[in-house]
């Protein structure tokens, strides 16, 4: 693993479908694809991505300055099989990006009295039996900062793997170090947040979300299976090798959404303008009180051989302009990041369902240069409010 000033951090997981497919960048006003700059000098963001991305990938790419948009635009094809060009509009897996939003469930869960982050989980997670004594300290906010000791994963994203399972597998499995000392990156630990996020709430994980948190947001684009996405607009993954590897529900999905093994830690579907959405909700109190939100936030746990720390969902890096909140989030087919500076609101998303192509380019070792490049010039510009 790299371990650079954005530090990927995220479960692969691994499977094949041919059919290798070509690719044309069409960035900014170049292609179909792409939604006009909506910046008052006639669109620096776009003039440097055009420089910035390789030849080759494909995605979408929101920026904005507060609540008013600096730009939305996509690069490449969505579908290759079809020449569905990427646009604002497209909907991406999100992958552990998903982490922000589980993480913002349960501190509104705290804000509406059904929990405290302190609380062991114990109180919430119910294996049929007593929880094995080396996880009795776990609490509710060791799994949010990844420092509850647990596993990073108990198995492929797609095993079928149910609720039950995961909480008994979790509870069985063998701590990396004993709860609060370390921190070590856990997708297990956020699946049974999203656990957590059941039993406190009654409701089921993704709905909470969508009453709690999505829905005040006005975001309608945003889910497992509680949208209506027509699936043209759903991004097809791709492989290190081009070859097509379907969209995200066209792998093995339970009913209601991802199995366990990545509900709640990935696996989220959304688009650029209902990103923008919570960006703005998390500007104010649509969602969260001011004191509530501060706490996902505020750094708690310096992340090793990085100058990170672990927040409750949000990685926290200081800069020269202050704190910058992110996360990113992929798998060895998509790749993404979420960042926003903590001090002028600026926010920069940007997602690719074509991650690497062996030999020619991968788009992580770029995170840090694309994420911080459309961050300055979103800073330099005056952008207008608004939505295309």
């Amino acid at each position: 693993m790299r371990t650079t000033a954005f530090r990927r951090r995220h479960h692969r997981r691994r499977t094949t479908v041919a059919a290798a497919l070509a690719v044309v960048l069409t960035l900014g006003g170049c292609g179909a694809g792409a939604e006009a700059s909506r910046t008052r000098d006639g669109g620096s963001v776009a003039d440097f991505l055009r420089g910035a991305l390789p030849v080759g990938p494909s995605g979408t790419v929101v920026a904005a300055r507060g609540d008013r948009l600096a730009y939305c635009g996509g690069f490449g094809t969505a579908d290759r099989a079809a020449g569905t060009p990427a646009s604002c509009r497209t909907v991406y897996d999100v992958a552990s990006i998903t982490k922000q939003f589980t993480a913002a469930a349960i501190v509104k869960l705290e804000v509406m009295g059904r929990l405290r982050v302190s609380d062991p989980i114990s109180r919430f997670l119910r294996p049929g039996g007593a929880i094995p004594e080396d996880k009795r300290a776990i609490t509710v906010e060791h799994l949010l900062t990844h420092t509850s000791g647990l596993v990073e994963a108990l198995g492929d994203d797609y095993d079928p793997l149910s609720r039950e399972q995961l909480v008994r597998r979790a509870l069985s499995s063998e701590l990396r170090s004993p709860p609060g000392e370390e921190f070590h990156y856990s997708n297990t630990g956020y699946s049974l947040l999203a656990v957590v996020v059941e039993e406190a709430s009654g409701e089921s994980y993704e709905r909470f979300l969508a009453r709690h948190l999505f829905g005040p947001a006005g975001m309608k684009q945003t889910g497992y299976v509680l949208p209506d996405w027509p699936r043209h607009l759903v991004a097809v993954e791709y492989d290190s090798k081009g070859r097509s590897q379907g969209r995200p529900f066209d792998h093995p999905w339970a009913s209601d959404g991802p199995h366990w093994n990545l509900r709640g830690n990935g696996g989220m579907l959304s688009t650029a303008p209902d990103i923008l959405r919570w960006h703005r909700a998390l500007l104010g109190n649509t969602v969260l009180p001011e004191q509530a939100r501060s706490k996902l936030f505020t750094p708690r746990v310096p992340q090793p051989e990085t100058d990170n720390s672990y927040a409750y969902g949000w990685n926290i890096r200081d800069t020269p302009d202050g704190p910058l909140a992110w996360h990113d989030g992929g798998n060895d087919w998509t790749l993404g990041l979420l960042s926003r500076t903590l001090h002028d609101g600026i926010l920069v998303f940007w997602i690719s369902n074509h991650a690497h192509q062996d030999g020619t380019w991968n788009l992580e070792d770029q995170a840090e240069a694309l994420t911080l490049g459309v961050t300055d010039r979103v800073r330099a510009e005056r952008p207008q409010r608004g939505f295309p």
